[in-house]
């Protein structure tokens, strides 16, 4: 956040310093221009900065990290997020640490990335049980036996369009 913040105010700087100079060389130009360009620049930057952040932090992921859930959302905070929606938070799946249980070839633990564009990234796991249509969240203490029951935790029926399920419980 405090990254965008120096370059949203570098952006606008240099936008009014470039229109400041070009009114020296073209007295023409009034002088509420350069302020009112950088003010322009700055609003720019930060709604091309809110819309390019989904892509651009997806985009950098490797290829066996697949993103399962996104959140979109309004703000009344960025009036321009009721025109178009902004994604806020994604949630991705790392198939290379996918685990299946040795009993229960149908019962998956997951890891789970959430990435929030204001709060970072945390990881997770989540189990996910293919043959019952349920995952659970993998909370401190809970465990999985080796008969393959889950302990410590409680199961949750996931839709029949959930990504997440599909992309956890998919062959090959």
């Amino acid at each position: 956040m405090a990254i965008d913040l120096i370059a949203a105010l570098f952006v606008a700087a240099i936008t009014g310093v470039m229109v400041w100079l070009l009114r020296r060389w073209l007295p023409v130009i009034p002088s509420w221009v350069a302020p009112a360009s950088a003010g322009v620049a700055l609003i720019g930057y930060t709604v091309w900065s809110e819309y390019d952040w989904y892509p651009r932090m997806s985009g950098q992921l490797p290829a066996e990290i697949e993103v399962v859930a996104t959140l979109e959302q309004a703000s009344p905070f960025r009036p321009w997020t009721y025109l178009a929606k902004t994604t806020t938070s994604f949630v991705a799946l790392d198939h290379r640490k996918t685990l299946s249980h040795p009993q229960k070839a149908d019962l998956h633990i997951v890891t789970l990335y959430s990435f929030a564009r204001a709060g970072g990234m945390t990881e997770g796991a989540m189990a996910i049980d293919c043959a019952g249509g349920r995952q659970a969240l993998m909370i401190t203490g809970s465990t999985i036996t080796e008969a393959g029951e889950l302990t410590g935790a409680e199961w949750h029926p996931a839709s029949a369009d959930d990504r997440l399920q599909q992309a956890a419980c998919r062959k090959g």
